[in-house]
């Protein structure tokens, strides 16, 4: 397992932009498949975008498509969510996430919460109009 810390949630208009930082502790970090999940209140944690170990694949859950841009420095062991034209449902906490395995193929990735074994504290992202 590796241990992660979110940073650079806060206090965003509507239309603005956040970018949001996962540093993973470990010498592993870059054969980890990578994601972020939210979580709003009164719902249930959902996907948001997914990167493989090589950084070559991505997913993006529809409501972020196009908006948000997920990539990784396996140099830095820091994966990033850059968050562009923010809406006020994208209001949420967010958690960076690291596969349970390492030894996947380069281009896999997944948007399940079950295939993902450590967790970050999470970062408060609040969109306001």
């Amino acid at each position: 397992q590796v241990q992660l810390v979110e940073s650079g949630g806060g206090l965003v208009q509507a239309g603005g932009s956040l970018r949001l930082s996962c540093v993973a502790s470990g010498r592993t970090f870059s054969r980890y498949p990578m994601g972020w999940f939210r979580q709003a209140p009164g719902k249930e944690r959902e996907f948001v975008a997914a990167i493989s170990w090589s950084g070559g694949s991505t997913s993006y859950a529809d409501s972020v498509k196009g908006r948000f841009t997920i990539s990784r420095d396996n140099a830095k062991n820091t994966v990033y969510l850059q968050m562009n034209s923010l809406k006020l449902e994208d209001t949420a906490v967010y958690y960076c996430a690291a596969d349970r395995t390492i030894n996947k193929p380069p281009h896999y990735y997944s948007n399940y919460q079950r295939d993902f074994g450590s967790w970050g504290q999470g970062t408060q992202v609040t969109v306001s109009s």
